[in-house]
């Protein structure tokens, strides 16, 4: 792992840095919807709308970082967050409930090039060294657990406004991140396989490799934001726990998300990567349970633990399943079709949250994503079976 080049700790730092934003969004923009919305069910609109606006985003910046190259991508990205999170401090101190969200959509575009710092690492390192990669710059995620919440709280009484200061420090966050990301350099090409013929993306998306990358990556996805998008509303607003006690809730939750980043090398080299996503089912299933058992601060976190293991291991996952499906020739288009995939149907969940838990229950939220883990689960079934 520490062999790994400085592409990929680099990549490590900024993931840490962007991954913040989203953590942060997560925490705040519930809460200030709450107070700013004319309707309680479209308190989480702004969550919502970030997710969005990463599903329109992704195939936007993938194409310009296949004109422009990644770096350029990469540092323009700090620079626009930056001016997003302007209109965001302007949209609160104005009470305008849905420049704010629009604020929030627009930031979908920072989240969509953060995650292409996985694909980055991966062509960074060859191709045995790929789950190593990615685990690591994943782990930037657990810097960001801290940072994102902690930028919040500290920020959240600095000025008249609630959470202006908030904005502010988010703000930093970036200036620091462009900094580091001006020591990236684009990747050496490794010597592999390529097929110059040029296949259609239907030939892709019929691989069998393909379509379980992407099912499993999108079911991790779509419902850790479902239910993550759901907690601080269900938590803070209407069972009344603390706002510490819900910021701690989601620090452990991204912790969890990330921290086995540091052992997914591993797991992978022992039991592979069908049974490690088999195992984050089985997690997301634990968790789904306890959450149901009772609202107490002990079952929350306990599920959104249990939610973040699960979430890493679906996604890693299928994150290094998806290049056995493509070629290098092919890697944008197919990453293009993945990422949109995902993050448009992790939008769908994350628009749905806020309106499930206020118009039925937080126990409905639960029971909803039961169907889709067991079509996951049939399918990874079925893959390990033809893959013995």
């Amino acid at each position: 792992m520490f062999n790994l080049p400085k592409n990929v700790w680099i990549l490590t730092a900024c993931q840490s840095l962007f991954m913040s934003l989203s953590v942060f969004i997560v925490f705040v923009a519930g809460i200030i919807g709450s107070n700013l919305s004319p309707v309680k069910s479209l308190s989480t609109l702004p969550v919502a709308t970030i997710v969005v606006g990463t599903a329109v985003s992704v195939i936007p910046v993938i194409r310009l970082m296949s004109v422009f190259g990644r770096k350029k991508v990469f540092l323009s990205a700090c620079l626009y967050t930056i001016l997003l999170i302007s209109l965001c401090i302007f949209s609160i101190t104005k009470e305008m409930f849905f420049l704010f969200s629009f604020s929030s959509f627009c930031l979908g575009a920072s989240v969509a090039t953060m995650m292409q710092f996985r694909f980055a690492a991966i062509e960074s390192v060859e191709p045995e060294k790929r789950p190593s990669a990615t685990a690591v710059v994943l782990l930037g995620g657990l810097i960001s657990a801290f940072l994102g919440t902690e930028v919040a709280t500290l920020g959240k009484n600095y000025f008249e406004t609630d959470f202006v200061g908030s904005f502010v420090l988010l703000a930093f966050l970036f200036v620091i991140a462009f900094i580091l990301m001006t020591f990236f350099q684009p990747a050496v090409k490794f010597k592999e396989q390529v097929d110059e013929s040029k296949r259609s993306l239907v030939e892709i998306v019929k691989q069998g490799s393909f379509i379980v990358a992407v099912c499993a990556a999108t079911t991790g996805y779509v419902v850790m934001s479902f239910i993550m998008t759901a907690t601080p509303v269900s938590m803070h607003v209407m069972d009344g726990h603390s706002l510490h006690h819900t910021k701690v809730v989601l620090q452990s939750h991204v912790i969890a998300m990330f921290l086995p980043s540091l052992f997914t090398a591993l797991i992978v080299r022992y039991i592979g990567l069908t049974r490690m996503m088999l195992l984050g089912i089985l997690l997301f299933f634990i968790s789904v349970i306890i959450a149901f058992m009772s609202h107490a601060l002990t079952n929350y976190w306990w599920s959104l633990v249990l939610l973040g293991l699960g979430w890493n291991f679906l996604f890693i996952g299928g994150t290094n399943l998806l290049p056995r499906s493509y070629n290098e020739n092919e890697k944008f288009k197919v990453q293009s079709i993945n990422d949109f995939l995902i993050f448009g149907l992790q939008a769908l969940a994350a628009l749905s949250a806020g309106w499930f838990v206020f118009n039925f229950s937080w126990e409905v939220v639960l029971l909803s994503v039961i169907p889709l883990l067991l079509m996951q689960l049939v399918l990874l079934l079925w893959w390990l079976k033809k893959n013995g």
